[in-house]
């Protein structure tokens, strides 16, 4: 598939779903649909462009990318609304999108909410981490009250203004409380009105393997490359009935790769040629960023 203008867009569905419709299809048909992160516009085109049906706008990788710094609070919720709009405008695909804690109170959280939604987000993401977050697989979390973020969600439920816009709860109590409780706050979510459940860094296969016997609403399980989880085949997951596999920083990571690779050769070789082993080819550069489309709209106007 190759990327084009949004009005062109080859994503569009044939049944003419909106992208928060075609996102509900998905997490309602529970096959473990994979969703890889997007940390900029050029990665969700890429993401698009292989065929993938959802991106999560990832606070981590634009913490990472953005301002080369840990995911350990430091975004803001106008970063993240800014990625989301320039993402919005590159792809025609479902988007998940990372709004930490909600950055605040649920006062707060119902401001970001309303602004995420406004940039484009299809699905908003809040967690009940102790602000200022830390990535969900580092060492030395704390969660706040269960009281405390259903008070959130529930203002993230009255905040979007369509109806169709998703809101996933993420829990982060397996590693301060334990599983069970874990499953016990993620009901309560559901109950205060959350579309997707997220039990972020299970660290045992069982667990994985219970959670879609243990909670009614669809789920997310996270993939993290190096993380606290066990990897599981998407496939698997899917049997198991989970809605989505994230890998939040698999293109993150894959980047990083590719330039460190790219990088050695140069420092050591003193030149870099046109392989596609090593670069994407120049060509493939510009068809990534449309640039016929732009060529012609500059023909047309002229």
């Amino acid at each position: 598939m190759r990327p084009s203008d949004k009005s062109q867009s080859p994503f569009l569905t044939s049944n003419l779903m909106n992208p928060k419709q075609q996102l509900k299809a998905l997490a309602d048909a529970r096959r473990g649909v994979i969703v890889p992160g997007a940390f900029n516009a050029m990665s969700a085109r890429l993401i698009a462009d292989l065929g993938f049906e959802a991106i999560y706008v990832t606070g981590a990788g634009v913490t990472n990318m953005w301002f080369g710094m840990p995911d350990q609070g430091f975004m803001g919720l106008s970063d993240i609304a800014d990625h989301t709009a320039r993402i919005r405008d590159a792809v025609e695909v479902p988007l998940l999108v990372d709004a930490d804690t909600g950055f605040g109170n649920a006062v707060n959280t119902y401001h970001a909410v309303r602004t995420l939604e406004r940039a484009g987000a299809d699905c908003i993401q809040l967690e009940d981490q102790v602000s200022p977050k830390r990535c969900g697989h580092f060492n030395g979390k704390a969660v706040i009250e269960t009281s405390e973020m259903l008070g959130k969600i529930k203002a993230a439920v009255d905040a979007r203004r369509d109806s169709g816009t998703l809101i996933m709860a993420r829990t982060d109590a397996a590693a301060v409380h334990g599983f069970e409780a874990a499953i016990e706050r993620a009901q309560q979510f559901q109950e205060a009105g959350a579309d997707i459940l997220f039990i972020e860094a299970v660290t045992q296969a069982e667990e994985v393997r219970a959670l879609p016997q243990r909670l009614q609403a669809p789920q997310l399980m996270n993939m993290v490359i190096g993380g606290k989880t066990p990897i599981f085949n998407a496939d698997e997951l899917g049997e198991l009935g989970y809605g989505f596999v994230l890998y939040a920083n698999a293109a993150l990571q894959g980047a990083v790769a590719g330039m460190q690779k790219c990088l050695t050769l140069l420092r050591d070789d003193h030149k870099v040629d046109e392989d596609p082993a090593i670069v994407a080819p120049f060509l493939e550069r510009q068809r990534l960023v449309n640039k016929d489309f732009w060529d012609g709209l500059e023909q047309k106007y002229q």
